[in-house]
């Protein structure tokens, strides 16, 4: 009975031995290591672990190590692109606003300008109605001897100006009889230019 099992237990390591040499020679498993002396007892060459230098052995932190800091590279790069771009923006954005600034400033200059332009027109044209009721109200004689020593321009801006205050004030003007006691030849002259040139401001 003994002798049954021993046998049987004998049988059964032989054939798990087998299976092993049999599924590592299939490289289905592994048994460098521990099937190298049995390889070498059955006269053939065993399959060793192979030798790895200390320095060569894969350190799972390291490697992780690497992949972060080449990750942290990526994303400095993107990073310094995207600076570059919003320099870049903010260089055309500075620009733009510099041309804003001085379009700004000359439309300024311009509306100042017009302003000016209107005010003078404004004064000159408050300074020839006070004149041209300055002379209305004063003797024809001397008001036409203050006309006489005026420039044309002068003269015929303060002539239509009283026209057109007795035009409003619904009364007669005084003009044509200020002409009559005018030189024939200079009254003839600005009855002329009154009627060929458009009425100044």
């Amino acid at each position: 009975m003994v002798g049954r099992i021993i046998v049987l237990l004998l049988l059964i390591a032989v054939l798990v031995a087998g299976g092993v040499v049999w599924f590592d020679y299939l490289t289905i498993i592994d048994a460098k290591t521990v099937l190298a002396p049995l390889y070498k007892f059955i006269g053939r060459e065993g399959r060793s672990q192979p030798k790895t230098a200390p320095d060569d052995i894969i350190n799972l932190d390291a490697e992780r190590l690497y992949v972060r800091l080449e990750a942290l590279e990526l994303k400095d790069m993107e990073m310094d692109n995207r600076q570059q771009e919003m320099d870049r923006l903010h260089g055309e954005i500075e620009q733009m606003a510099q041309e804003l600034e001085e379009r700004q400033k000359a439309l300024e200059d311009l509306e100042n300008s017009l302003r000016a332009l209107t005010l003078d027109a404004e004064n000159k044209d408050r300074n020839i109605e006070g004149i041209a009721r300055n002379l209305t109200g004063m003797p024809p004689e001397r008001a036409v001897g203050i006309l006489s020593e005026m420039e044309d321009q002068g003269v015929i801006d303060v002539l239509r100006k009283t026209e057109e205050i007795a035009r409003v004030e619904g009364t007669s003007s005084i003009v044509p009889y200020w002409l009559s006691l005018m030189e024939p030849a200079r009254a003839a002259d600005l009855q002329r230019k009154m009627a060929g040139r458009p009425q100044s401001l």
